[in-house]
């Protein structure tokens, strides 16, 4: 029989990347209905957030394999399979996101991504306003189910994702190789200097 290891899953950038976005969707909201500069620290916050998904979103393609979308958005028969295994409260041990989480992400990533372009892109009236408040509704819903996804999937495995989130290592049934560090964060740097330049080349009058 295998014996569980616990090997390294999710990369730096990826963690750097997820805590970095926690902390500023956390400073979006508290500076939402403030004035002056506290308003402007939200705005602030805004940009860095599109940087932040911008650089998600090659990631998806230039990460390590469990950063990669093609490793966690599966099909409909994949996470129907999942969610018979968790709803029987054994679930399906994944390395990476299982599927149910995985839908979770781009759902979060996409509501995040249509708030910001609402704030910055939108209409100034109150169409535009009512758009980007009742999107922020949604958000704080899909992280409340996120969150209750994560404590639930903790449970019943064991497996405190909080703390493999912020260490990267989980314990599978299988010994992970190890990946250099040198071309991963060669390709980290290269893809937040595209983020940051296309950030600036959306938001520049």
């Amino acid at each position: 029989m295998s014996v569980p290891a616990r090997s390294l899953v999710w990369d730096l950038p990826t963690r750097l990347f997820h805590w970095s976005l926690v902390v500023l969707v956390g400073l979006a909201y508290i500076t939402a209905e403030a004035e002056d500069t506290l308003f402007r620290l939200h705005e602030l916050s805004g940009y860095s957030i599109l940087v932040l998904l911008l650089f998600r979103l090659l990631w998806g393609f230039a990460g390590n394999r469990h950063a990669r979308f093609r490793d966690f958005v599966r099909g409909w028969t994949r996470v129907r399979t999942y969610t018979r295994t968790l709803l029987t409260g054994h679930p399906e041990n994944h390395a990476g996101h299982n599927p149910l989480g995985g839908w979770m992400i781009l759902a979060l990533l996409g509501t995040l991504a249509t708030i910001t372009g609402s704030g910055f892109f939108a209409p100034g009236d109150g169409m535009g306003e009512e758009l980007h408040e009742g999107l922020s509704g949604l958000l704080l819903a899909l992280i409340g189910v996120h969150l209750a996804g994560v404590l639930l999937h903790s449970l019943l495995t064991g497996e405190n994702l909080v703390r493999a989130m912020w260490t990267g290592r989980k314990q599978v049934s299988f010994a992970l190789p190890e990946v250099s560090s040198a071309p991963l964060y060669l390709r980290a740097g290269f893809c937040l200097a595209l983020a940051l330049g296309a950030t600036w080349w959306l938001i520049t009058p």
